[in-house]
This record gives C-alpha cells, sequence and structure tokens, in this order.
C-alpha cells in the first residue's frame, strides 16, 4: 500500500501481523487481521480469458473471473516491473480492471519496508517507515523461496481471495488491493536475507 498523500488511521502493526506465515495485508481502518497460507507455489496459466476485448467491452467486470489464473510474463530482469506487471495482468486478464502505475520512485522505499519487516516482524514497516507521506494499502509475501515465486505465487495467492463477501472467517484484503478501483499507483520491494528467504512487500497509494 502506497501512499504519498493524505493521511490514515491505524490499527497496531503488531496485532495486525503477530505469527503470519503466509501473505500478508493491511490497510487504513482495517476491519481484521488477513492473513493467506502462501507458502505454496499455486498452478498458474490454467484458466481466466479475459482482457478479450468482447468480454472487456463493457468495462471492468462486476467481480473476477472464477479461477484465473494468467500465466506470467517472461521476466524482463527487473523484478519491481515484473511484479507490478503481474499485478496489472491480474487486473486485466481477470477482471478487465485498468492498470495501476508503477511507482518507480517508491521502489528504493518498498525495498527498504522488505527488509525491515524481515527483522521486525510482517507489516512493522507500514507505520515505522511508512513510504512518501503515509502508506495507504499493503500487502506482504514474508520468507518465500525466491523472487520468482513471490510474483508467481504468492501474488496469485492473493488474487485467489477473491472479494468481500461478508464472511469475517474469509481472507479477502490481498485481492482487494490488488483489484483497487481507489489506488492508482504500486511499488514492489524485496529483501533476501541471509539465509535465503525472500520478503516482498506491495505498497498502494
Amino acid at each position: 500500500m502506497l501512499a504519498c498523500e493524505g493521511s490514515a488511521e491505524f490499527t497496531d502493526a503488531r496485532e495486525l501481523a503477530a505469527n503470519v506465515a503466509g501473505g500478508t495485508n493491511v490497510r487504513a481502518n482495517p476491519s481484521s487481521n488477513v492473513e493467506v497460507d502462501a507458502g505454496t507455489q499455486p498452478e498458474v496459466g490454467t484458466g481466466g480469458a479475459g482482457g478479450a476485448p468482447a468480454l472487456c467491452a463493457g468495462g471492468p467486470l462486476a467481480r473476477p473471473i472464477p479461477n484465473c489464473r494468467p500465466a506470467a510474463a517472461p521476466s524482463t530482469g527487473d523484478l519491481h516491473a515484473d511484479c507490478v506487471a503481474r499485478i496489472n495482468r491480474f487486473r486485466w486478464e481477470c477482471q478487465c480492471l485498468p492498470p495501476l502505475e508503477r511507482w518507480m520512485d517508491g521502489d528504493d522505499c518498498t525495498d527498504s519496508n522488505a527488509q525491515y519487516d524481515s527483522v521486525s516482524g510482517v507489516h512493522a514497516s507500514f507505520y515505522d517507515i511508512p513510504c512518501g507521506n503515509g502508506a495507504r494499502a499493503q500487502n506482504e509475501c514474508p520468507g518465500w523461496p525466491s523472487a520468482e515465486h513471490v510474483i508467481t505465487g504468492c501474488l496469485q495467492s492473493m488474487w485467489d481471495e477473491g472479494p468481500e463477501d461478508g464472511n469475517p472467517n474469509s481472507v479477502n484484503g490481498h485481492y482487494e488491493s490488488m483489484a483497487t478501483r481507489t489506488y492508482t499507483r504500486v511499488a514492489c520491494g524485496f529483501y533476501t536475507t541471509p539465509s535465503g528467504q525472500v520478503w516482498g512487500v506491495q505498497n498502494f497509494d
């Protein structure tokens, strides 16, 4: 959740982030702690027909296409760009949503968020060292095997949550950030720990 303008009210970051093993999400005024078991690599490239001119002629879809798993684009060698492109591929191919702008000025800050959280805990950076003038939403993939797994696996798991459904036991916050119609840009950050684990952060603004 990247934010460069305005302010947000937050609950305690440690409460939101305690003992999370998979992808995690925190937003301004979050209604609940949201987490997802994103420790395994979902199958990708097996569904979704979004982005087709006929399907998207009427604009964004009200709900995402079920079981939409677009294949990741070939790597450009720029992890930050690949991550943003992957988010935008979900948006377009799975729900006909327009792309988010890549917040390039947020790359370094979001990298530092990932490094900070690898030591201080999931989403600690959201409160302690927010990017810009204060983050608005943040998704996080802690302790993944590689940056590529973050881009292909963790982001897929987050999208698979789907929209809010009124069930207090379901996890939807990651999808809601990725499919936002409020935020306009996103920055991705990565940090590899000395043990080889990769932490990935996506800040939405």
